[in-house]
């Protein structure tokens, strides 16, 4: 029983053990999430489900991981990329141009982490880890939301 609690825990916060994938992650954990977009995108409820729902699997089971990977934040927790993605794409219209900014700015946001989003990282357990990257995920999306407007504001 323990061993399948700890399978599960690995499982859910290694995204299937993409946290595994030996370069850059997140970043390719990313693009994972941008696939399950893709598939979810014409489906509003799906898609909000969906995105409630692996971002509660995720702040259910990192703070677990990490007491099983015996660090915090280790790179092979991906669930909160995955998961962050998701909200980038909230009230966007679907486009290959507006799904590439998107990957790009959220990649930005969570890389750089401007204020306050690097303070989140200091958070205990889950809260540290699934925070940043939410936080960067909503200025992401209302960066895009911004550029949407502005560009269908300048082609009317």
């Amino acid at each position: 029983m323990v061993y399948l609690n700890r399978t599960f825990i690995k499982t859910v916060a290694t995204f299937f053990y993409i946290g595994y994938f030996p370069y850059m992650p997140g970043t390719f954990a990313s693009l994972v999430g941008m696939v399950l977009y893709y598939f979810i995108k014409d489906e509003p409820f799906i898609y909000g489900l969906v995105t409630l729902f692996l971002i509660a699997l995720g702040f259910l089971a990192i703070g677990k991981a990490e007491e099983l990977f015996k660090d915090k934040d280790p790179a092979c927790i991906v669930i909160d990329e995955v998961s962050s993605l998701l909200l980038v794409f909230l009230f966007i219209p679907y486009s290959v141009k507006w799904a590439i900014l998107g990957f790009l700015l959220f990649r930005l946001f969570d890389a750089l982490k401007p204020y306050p989003i690097y303070r989140f990282q200091y958070l205990k357990g889950s809260l540290g880890v699934m925070c940043d990257d939410i936080v960067a995920a909503i200025y992401a999306n209302i960066t895009l939301q911004f550029i949407f407007r502005l560009a269908s504001f300048i082609t009317s």
